[in-house]
């Protein structure tokens, strides 16, 4: 994402250390010690490629091993005598050898960029064949072969980041996209409490075991809270899928100044209202509580979610450009780029009865049209665009707590 974003290539170039220590025993499933530094360096596009080629290996139903934990490190026993397999795993390495993959044939290393394309396609065919549980997609198989996240099972029935990552990866035939998100929905929501569940229901007795997150109480943390990292990925893959008012009404969900400020949330939040927290609790007797303040990779999250899946910016190198995903209440919507010394300020609104340039004009601003890509080197400090967005459609959502103005980012 950074080579794509600034188009600096030589990130890829730097040499840094491997840490070293010793191999997890045969029947362990981790083993504690401080690792040096290795004697040994590679690049870090080395670093990267290491890391797919490890990946590669799949298990009875050609999905990618899980081990003892894949994102979700409390599933540490899905997996961990070697045969588990994540469906979640296979959607993430689709994403990273689909932007690596030319990084690699860029570099030469045509023959590992066809290995790992071959292995992209192997477990697109394994998702579609065992991943699918006819209407969302499992979350993983157990060393025994037996499914997590589907229908069959009486806790973790369905599992958000398998959902998310279907559409957020672009390797989920688009049919089955759409259902995957619907379920998420329509499962994973709880709109009363204005809450996005990881998972439901949640693990208790489950047999085999996921592992350590069935320690957790129900409805906390991993097992099935508002765990805030995921749900801004549920957030993007709605913005993706293009439905801007589940978009911004799972924003709502995860903002904390939009949940302190709700006049039945906020009370039971007991949490700061200007930082993340890493999860919100979604069972009684705590249901809406915040928990683990200060989460700073969930606040970079949702920040990439409000300017690139709502606001839409992209930047490619020299290039930016604007896709917006903004809900129907918004009638207007600024948003104002630094970047080496200089701004811009690009204005979003619905359209007008006068033509589009003229509405432009009364703004004092050019018109950008969607996606149309701008050289940031060749524009002027203090320029302004205004993005006419879609007309309105209408929804048959209930509306979030109105809001003094639009914000400005």
């Amino acid at each position: 994402h950074y080579v794509r974003a600034t188009g600096d290539m030589t990130l890829l170039d730097e040499s840094v250390p491997f840490l070293e220590g010793i191999a997890v025993p045969p029947g362990a499933e981790d083993v504690y010690y401080a690792p040096d530094s290795s004697a040994d360096t590679a690049s870090i596009y080395e670093h990267c490629s290491r890391a797919i080629d490890r990946s590669l290996r799949v298990g009875a139903h050609g999905l990618p091993l899980m081990g003892s934990g894949d994102w979700n490190d409390g599933m540490n026993r899905v997996g961990y005598e070697g045969r588990g397999e994540s469906v979640w795993l296979a959607w993430f390495l689709c994403d990273v050898v689909a932007r690596f993959a030319p990084l690699a044939q860029m570099r030469g290393e045509t023959a590992r960029a066809a290995r790992w394309i071959e292995a992209m396609r192997g477990w697109q065919g394994a998702l579609q064949r065992a991943g699918w549980d006819g209407e969302w997609y499992r979350r993983a198989f157990f060393d025994d072969g037996s499914p997590l996240g589907s229908s069959v099972n009486e806790e973790c029935r369905i599992d958000l980041i398998a959902q998310a990552w279907a559409v957020l990866s672009h390797a989920a035939p688009e049919p089955f996209a759409k259902r995957a998100m619907a379920s998420l929905d329509a499962r994973l929501i709880d709109r009363e409490a204005g809450l996005i569940k990881l998972l439901d229901p949640p693990l208790r007795f489950e047999l085999p075991s996921a592992g350590y997150i069935q320690s957790y109480p129900p409805g906390v943390r991993e097992n099935g809270g508002q765990y805030s990292h995921a749900g801004v990925w549920a957030l993007m893959a709605q913005a993706e899928r293009g439905d801007a008012e589940a978009a911004y009404r799972y924003f709502g969900y995860l903002s904390p100044a939009h949940r302190s400020r709700h006049p039945i949330r906020g009370p039971a939040y007991e949490a700061e209202p200007y930082v993340m927290a890493g999860d919100v609790y979604t069972a009684a007797p705590y249901v809406g509580r915040g928990g683990w303040s200060w989460y700073t990779g969930s606040a970079a999250w949702l920040q990439r979610a409000a300017i690139e899946s709502m606001f839409g910016f992209a930047q490619h190198g020299d290039e930016i450009s604007f896709t917006p995903c903004l809900p129907n209440a918004w009638n207007d919507a600024e948003i104002t780029l630094t970047r080496d010394g200089r701004k811009l300020r690009v204005l979003f609104a619905r359209p007008s009865d006068a033509p589009a340039a003229e509405q432009a004009a009364a703004y004092s601003a050019v018109l950008l049209g969607t996606g149309e890509r701008l050289h940031w080197s060749a524009l002027a400090d203090g320029a302004c665009y205004l993005v006419v967005l879609k007309a309105a459609a209408v929804t048959a959502e209930e509306p979030e707590p109105a809001v003094a103005s639009a914000p400005q980012v």
